[in-house]
């Protein structure tokens, strides 16, 4: 189980740098600055591109999904598989955009998290404590022969 983790941190530090390039290529491309938030911004994107990113979103989703259904033997494993690697790629995916362009420049900043259902708005402290305190209970329960 110890390797099966350490390559689903892996995948998800490699589909958290992707989407963090995605995203600043999409902020370039609707005319956003490195400095902008993503909540202000959410209010003059077109409808049509909101519809657009709620797809990627879902894509992220059935991908971490496949990914945990794929590598997992049983239910729990799966669950588990799922969590891990969403953490990883949900935490470094600010790491990334923080490499890339310097945002968010504190983890007081507003970002809007999710779309599906409604936008999911927070500071960027949220989604880093939710996810860091993930990875450390898996790890933990992992190291202790609980999982």
């Amino acid at each position: 189980m110890g390797l099966k983790l350490l390559l689903l941190a892996i995948f998800g530090l490699a589909m958290a740098h992707f989407e963090g390039v995605v995203v600043v290529y999409l902020r370039k491309a609707i005319g956003m600055t490195d400095t902008d938030g993503n909540k202000e911004t959410l209010e003059k994107v077109p409808g049509r591109l909101i519809r657009i990113e709620m797809t990627r979103e879902a894509a992220t989703i059935v991908m971490l999904v496949a990914i945990a259904l794929l590598t997992g033997e049983t239910w729990t494993e799966k669950g588990i598989f799922f969590l891990w690697t969403f953490a990883f790629w949900d935490l470094f995916y600010y790491v990334s955009l923080y490499i890339l362009i310097k945002w968010p420049p504190s983890l007081k900043t507003t970002d809007v998290l999710f779309l599906i259902p409604v936008p999911w708005i927070a500071p960027v402290w949220f989604p880093v404590l939710v996810s860091s305190l993930t990875i450390l209970a898996i790890a933990v329960l992992w190291i202790g022969g609980f999982v």
